[in-house]
């Protein structure tokens, strides 16, 4: 949402803005572009009253504003349908859907078209390092876009990205997420059937041919062409010569070698991301090798294994993951670049998913290239963290305030040691309050 108000904003409307709880860095991103923000139960923000209202998919009947908007009878939409209304519509749509690394893909695809000077628009749930912003509407025609499978609103319970009719689609993987929508994987694979309808025959599909669920999706019917990424003789694309730490690869069409990625990030998760965005944006016009270059000088996006701060050697990470198997990737990635190193996991379970313990049976499996688990315990999560820290491998605690957290890394982390804080929220400050707390405990040279 905030990323389609900035778009607004670029369009040259006046726009304001409401919510519950705004942080960094979103809200730096909306005040830096002069969109005043407010509660959301406060009801002035309607006078003088608005041309529309545009309301997120967190918002339900029985909220103030919601309720002021119906009464009042002011026009109101959903955030997907104006995306889809007043900018997609003559656009090339490049999408990127999956229940991980969206955000990544988006950002690495609009990167290439960026260095191939195509100036393309994006609207990306994160903020790429390469650009600054999540949102821009660009040239015509390209438009990349994240396309969540998450609800549109309360009065539109479609999966978003029905709604933005891409030409090509990449469709990165799929489990079993957002139980407070989804029943169960079948009904999420419905709305990815939904998604693929939507694909003209001239366009394209790109995914992973090891992925089942995917090619469930696919069978239920398919009017596109589809390129695959995979090791098996009919995948158009491959991966080959993979260092241990995945920070160089090369990259094969047709098993034939197109160039190699030399990059900073890690983990094969971000290795099948970029050969993922190389293939979207070949089908928009952009040669392989072009993108395999774009690629060498991509810079990940906030919140995706971002280095906080480096304190007396102790080095902090700022995470997005809070899907077991995104948090599996994630140390997995971390423990190929670090070796033998020490990695200290913090996990606050902050997702609808997980705080409705759909996956308390696989989390502690996911921590297991961790050397010590630090699991947050909210006070109204509604279930138990014990179970999870008595089945995780390495040795693991359970803390139900940010100041616990904090008092247990001080005494246990030492330097040389990686301290991986994992959450897809604020974590209540907990990045920026450990950082100041190393810092006065061990000042750089010439500071008191």
């Amino acid at each position: 949402m905030g990323g389609i108000a900035l778009l607004a904003r670029e369009l040259g409307y006046t726009v304001s803005g409401s919510d519950t709880n705004v942080y960094p860095p979103m809200s730096t991103q909306l005040e830096n572009a002069g969109i005043t923000l407010s509660n959301l139960d406060d009801t002035t923000q309607f006078d003088p009253a608005p041309d529309l209202v545009v309301i997120g998919n967190a918002l339900s009947r029985g909220k103030p504003a919601v309720e002021w908007v119906l009464q009042n009878n002011l026009p109101y939409t959903s955030g997907p349908e104006f995306l889809a209304s007043y900018l997609l519509k003559d656009r090339w749509v490049l999408a990127v859907s999956g229940t991980h690394g969206k955000t990544t893909t988006s950002s690495m695809l609009a990167w290439i078209l960026e260095y191939a000077g195509l100036k393309p628009g994006f609207l990306i749930g994160g903020i790429p390092e390469n650009f600054g912003v999540s949102a821009r509407s660009g040239n015509a025609p390209f438009f990349v876009v994240e396309a969540d499978e998450y609800d549109t609103a309360f009065f539109d319970k479609r999966s978003k990205f029905v709604h933005y009719r891409p030409r090509t689609l990449i469709m990165n993987n799929l489990e079993y997420d957002h139980a407070d929508i989804f029943p169960d994987l079948d009904a999420i694979k419905r709305q990815f059937h939904h998604l693929v309808r939507t694909v003209p025959g001239n366009g394209l599909i790109i995914a992973p041919k090891a992925d089942h669920n995917l090619e469930d999706v696919l069978r239920m019917g398919c009017w596109t062409p589809i390129e695959y990424l995979g090791d098996d003789k009919d995948c158009q694309w491959q991966i080959r010569n993979l260092s241990q730490d995945a920070s160089r690869f090369d990259v094969h069409i047709h098993d034939k070698k197109a160039g190699t990625v030399n990059w900073n990030l890690q983990g094969l998760h971000n290795v099948n991301n970029a050969v993922m965005a190389i293939a979207a944006a070949r089908h928009a016009g952009v040669p392989v090798q072009h993108a395999i270059e774009a690629m060498s000088r991509f810079r990940n996006v906030k919140r995706r294994m971002e280095v906080v701060g480096v304190v007396n050697n102790i080095t902090i990470y700022d995470d997005f993951a809070h899907h077991p198997t995104a948090i599996e990737l994630t140390l997995g990635g971390l423990r190929n670049k670090v070796g033998d190193a020490r990695i200290i996991a913090i996990l606050e379970p902050r997702s609808n998913t997980m705080r409705m313990g759909v996956h308390q049976d696989t989390l502690a499996a996911s921590l297991n290239r961790a050397d010590e688990v630090i699991y947050y315990q909210p006070a109204d999560i509604g279930w138990s963290l014990e179970a999870v820290a008595k089945n995780t491998r390495p040795p693991a605690s359970i803390m139900s305030s940010i100041g616990d957290i904090i008092t247990r890394v001080i005494q246990t982390a030492k330097p040389g040691d990686h301290l991986l804080i994992m959450s897809n929220g604020a974590f209540g400050g907990l990045h920026q309050k450990l950082l100041a707390e190393l810092k006065s405990r061990y000042p750089a040279p010439g500071q008191k």
